[in-house]
C-alpha cells in the first residue's frame, strides 16, 4: 500500500464480484460501467438525464430512478459526475450510513478534503480519486490508464481488486486531498509541455518543414530531457540547487535572448515562453546564477 506505482488493472477480482453503484454515465462513467459489467460485477447506475443510462441498461446494468435509490442498492458507491457541486447535489437526499463512497469526480485538493469530512459526517467511509486516463483507455489492456486514490486506507484495501478492474490503482495517502493534488500536478506539467510543443510547431509553421517530419525529433528531444525530473527532485530534497547542474541559470537566461529573437524573426508570439523566462530572470537577479532551474520552485511557492 505504500508503493505509489500504479497497480496493473489485470488483477483478478474477488469472487463473487462486488456489486456497486455508479453515479454519472457520461463518457467516463459509461466506460467505467461497461468495464465492470464485462468483468461480471452487478452495477446499478444513475444519471441526472435518464436517457443517457439506457445503453447501459441494455448491457445488464440496473438503472435507478434517483441517486438516493442507487445509493441504497449497494454499499460501494462510486461517483463520476461533472464537478464537486454535482456530487453534493446528487447525494444530498441519500442515506450514506455504512456506505463506501469513492469519488472519481475531478476536483481540487481542498474539495477532496471537504468532501471527505462531509461524507464521514454522514456515516460513510471515503476515497477521493484522480483519473489519469481518457475514456478510450478505460478497460483497455496495456493502455497505461490508472487512478490515484487517497483517503480511507481500509476502504481502498477492501475494494482494491474491484477498483483495479477498469484501470490501475495508486494509493497516495490518507490525506483525502492527495489524489487530486497528484492529478493536478501531473496535468499542470502536461500543460507546460504542450505549451512548449505548441511554440515549437509555431516556429516551423511557415517554413518548408513538414510537421510530421519534425514530430519525431520533438518527441525524441522531450524524451531525452524527461529524466531531468529526477535531478530536480534530488536538488529539491537536498536543498542544494547547485548540485549536478548541467546548464546553470545564468547560461539559460543568456540563451533566452536567442529564443526570443528567433520567435521574432519567425513572426511567432513569445507569450508561451515569457512568463517562465521572467521567473528565471528574477531568480538570477537575486544572485542565484549558479543554480539549476529547480530554485524557481521556491520562487513560485514563496513569492520571494
Amino acid at each position: 500500500m505504500t508503493d505509489n506505482a500504479p497497480v496493473s488493472s489485470t488483477r483478478t477480482p474477488r469472487t463473487p464480484r462486488t456489486p456497486l453503484t455508479l453515479l454519472g454515465t457520461g463518457a467516463m462513467g459509461t466506460a467505467l460501467a461497461r468495464t465492470w459489467l464485462a468483468a461480471g460485477h452487478p452495477v446499478t447506475v444513475w444519471n441526472r438525464t435518464p436517457a443517457r443510462a439506457e445503453a447501459l441498461a441494455a448491457e445488464g446494468a440496473t438503472v435507478a430512478a434517483s441517486a438516493a435509490e442507487a445509493v441504497a442498492a449497494n454499499r460501494l458507491v462510486i461517483a463520476c459526475l461533472l464537478d464537486d457541486a454535482s456530487v453534493g447535489e446528487a447525494l444530498d437526499a441519500a442515506d450514506l450510513t455504512g456506505r463506501d463512497l469513492v469519488n472519481l469526480t475531478t476536483g481540487t485538493p481542498a474539495q477532496g478534503r471537504a468532501r471527505a469530512a462531509w461524507a464521514e459526517e454522514r456515516g460513510a467511509r471515503f476515497l477521493d480519486a484522480g483519473i489519469m486516463a481518457v475514456p478510450p483507455m478505460i478497460g483497455a489492456a496495456d493502455s497505461g490508464a490508472y487512478v490515484f486514490y487517497s483517503g480511507s486506507a481500509a476502504l481502498f484495501e477492501e475494494h482494491r481488486d474491484t477498483l483495479a478492474v477498469p484501470a490501475g490503482t495508486s494509493y497516495v495517502g490518507a490525506d483525502p486531498g492527495f489524489a487530486a493534488l497528484h492529478d493536478v500536478a501531473l496535468l499542470s506539467a502536461m500543460d507546460g509541455m504542450f505549451a512548449g510543443i505548441t511554440h515549437a510547431f509555431a516556429l516551423i509553421r511557415r517554413e518548408d518543414i513538414a510537421p510530421k517530419d519534425f514530430a519525431p525529433l520533438l518527441q525524441g528531444w522531450l524524451t531525452a530531457m524527461a529524466p531531468m525530473v529526477h535531478t530536480a527532485a534530488d536538488q529539491l530534497e537536498s536543498g542544494d540547487y547547485g548540485k549536478e547542474v548541467v546548464s546553470n541559470l545564468a547560461m539559460q537566461v543568456a540563451g533566452n535572448a536567442t529564443l526570443l529573437r528567433t520567435a521574432e524573426e519567425q513572426g511567432v508570439s513569445p507569450e508561451l515562453l515569457t512568463p517562465y523566462m521572467a521567473l528565471m530572470e528574477r531568480r538570477l537577479a537575486a544572485g542565484n546564477g549558479h543554480e539549476d532551474t529547480s530554485g524557481l520552485v521556491d520562487l513560485l511557492t514563496t513569492g520571494s
